[in-house]
C-alpha cells in the first residue's frame, strides 16, 4: 500500500473559498467570455475541450506522482469518448454507478471496472456478467452486508465468473457502507473471503460529505479522517489474517483539495468538468469550469429575464448530495463582447430559468452560458453534448450511458 503524498495544483485555491456561486460580484469572468459554438438550437450542453483535457491531465499527473491507480467515475460524463481519453492518459480502468451503466463501458472494451453499487439481488447482474465474461473484463464491486455478499456469490457462480468485492466503508456520508468500527465489518469481510466465486478486493469509501465543507481546512479534515479510518480498519483486518490488497477512495473535493495519502486507488468523477460547487469549495478557478449549458433569453419582465433552460435542463440539484450554493448556476453572456455580464440562475420551472435583472437585462434572443452547481446531474439530462475545440470547432458526441435504469 502506497503512503505517498502529492501536493495538488488547486490546493492553494482552496485556501480561501471566496468564489461562491451565489456571490457573483466576486466571480471572475475573464476566462469565461469565449463565445459559444456555432449557433445551435438551445438549450444544449457545451464542453470546452481544452479545459476538460487540462482537468484530466492535471488529476492524472497528481495520481501518477503519488504512485496510485486511477479509476475515474464515469457517472459524471457517461461518455465512452471521454472515458477513452482518461484511459489514454493513464487511468487503469473506470468506476460506474450501476450495472446498466457499467454495461455500456464493458461493451466499449474498458478493461477494468469498479461497480460502486450495492447489489442485493443476483438478478441485478444477469445482463452484465455474461458481457464481462465474454469480454474478459475485470469486475470489482462492493458489499456492505451479508445479504449483498450472498447475492454477489450467487450471481458469480451462476455465470461462471469471479468478482472482486470491496467492503464498502461509511466514512461519514451516511449513505451506503459499514462504519469502520462496526463489528459487522469483520463478519462481512470473512463472508466475502469464504464465498464461492468472490475475491476480497479490499476497502472502498466515498467521502461525499466533503461537499459540505466550508473551507480548505474542512476538506483536509475529511480526507485525514477518511485515511485514518480506512488504514485503521485495514490494520484490524490484517490482525485477523485478512489481507487488504487495495484501499480505494473517491470524491473530487478530497482528491483535488487535499493531499492524497495512505491509499492505493482514487475514483474522482466531477474533476473532469467541475462546477459551481467546486468553485464554492475553492478547489478550482472559474477558468477550470469545462461544462456549461447554452440557453437563450425568451422573455423578460421588471424583475427577471427568462431563459429556455429550466429544471428539465439544469436539474434542480444544488450540488452533489444536495450540498451546493443558494442558486442554481452562474449565468454570463454567451456571445462575448459587451453582453458578457454576470448573473445568477435564481429559480426554475420545468422549461424556464429565472435570472434577476440586477440592473441590467439582456435583449430577447440573446444567448447565455449557464455554469451549473452540479455538472453530473446536468449532462445526464441530455442525449448528446457539444465538444468545442480551442479554435471554436464543434462536434456532437453522445452521452452514451444516459437513461440507464438499473
Amino acid at each position: 500500500m502506497s503512503t505517498s503524498k502529492v501536493s495538488l495544483a488547486h490546493a492553494s485555491a482552496a485556501g480561501s473559498a471566496t468564489a461562491h456561486i451565489d456571490t457573483v460580484s466576486q466571480f471572475k469572468i475573464d476566462g469565461l467570455r469565449r463565445p459559444a459554438a456555432a449557433v445551435l438550437p438551445t438549450p444544449y450542453v457545451e464542453v470546452d475541450e481544452m479545459r476538460v483535457k487540462r482537468n484530466m491531465r492535471s488529476m492524472q499527473s497528481r495520481v501518477d506522482a503519488a504512485g496510485l491507480d486511477m479509476f475515474p467515475h464515469v457517472k459524471t460524463h457517461k461518455s465512452i469518448y471521454l472515458a477513452q481519453q482518461q484511459l489514454a492518459l493513464g487511468a487503469r480502468g473506470i468506476t460506474a454507478s450501476k450495472p446498466s451503466e457499467a454495461m455500456v463501458f464493458v461493451e466499449a472494451g474498458i478493461p477494468s471496472i469498479i461497480l460502486a453499487y450495492p447489489i442485493v439481488s443476483p438478478e441485478s447482474l444477469d445482463r452484465l456478467l455474461p458481457a464481462v465474461k465474454a469480454r474478459g473484463t475485470e469486475l470489482r464491486t462492493i458489499a456492505a452486508s451479508e445479504t449483498g455478499v450472498d447475492a454477489l456469490s450467487a450471481a458469480a457462480t451462476r455465470h461462471g465468473v469471479e468478482i472482486g468485492v470491496f467492503l464498502k466503508v461509511d466514512v461519514g456520508l451516511g449513505r451506503v457502507g459499514l462504519k469502520p468500527h462496526d463489528p459487522a465489518a469483520l463478519d462481512v469481510c470473512v463472508r466475502i473471503v469464504e464465498a464461492e466465486g468472490l475475491r476480497f478486493a479490499g476497502l472502498l469509501s466515498h467521502a461525499g460529505h466533503s461537499y459540505a465543507a466550508t473551507d480548505a481546512g474542512g476538506i483536509a479534515r475529511v480526507a485525514r479522517d477518511e485515511a485514518a479510518a480506512m488504514t485503521g480498519l485495514a490494520t484490524e483486518l490484517k490482525s485477523h489474517g485478512i489481507e487488504v490488497a487495495c484501499i480505494s477512495v473517491g470524491a473530487t473535493p478530497t482528491c483535488v483539495g487535499a493531499p492524497l495519502q495512505a491509499v492505493d486507488c482514487v475514483r474522482p468523477g466531477n474533476y473532469v468538468f467541475l462546477d459551481g460547487t467546486a468553485l464554492r469549495l475553492g478547489i478550482c478557478s472559474a477558468d477550470d469550469l469545462a461544462l456549461s449549458v447554452v440557453a437563450r433569453v425568451v422573455a423578460s419582465n421588471d424583475k427577471h429575464f427568462i431563459i429556455d433552460a429550466g429544471s428539465k435542463t439544469m436539474s434542480s440539484d444544488r450540488g452533489a448530495h444536495g450540498m451546493g450554493g443558494n442558486s442554481f448556476g452562474i449565468v454570463i453572456g454567451a456571445d462575448g463582447g459587451s453582453d458578457a455580464g454576470v448573473w445568477t440562475l435564481e429559480r426554475m420551472s420545468e422549461e424556464h430559468g429565472f435570472v434577476p435583472v440586477s440592473g441590467r437585462g439582456l435583449p430577447l434572443g440573446s444567448r447565455v452560458r449557464v455554469f451549473p452547481n452540479h455538472s453530473c446531474a446536468t449532462i445526464a439530462n441530455f442525449d448528446s453534448f457539444t465538444l468545442r475545440s480551442e479554435g471554436g470547432e464543434a462536434q456532437t458526441l453522445p452521452v452514451d450511458a444516459r437513461s440507464c435504469q438499473t
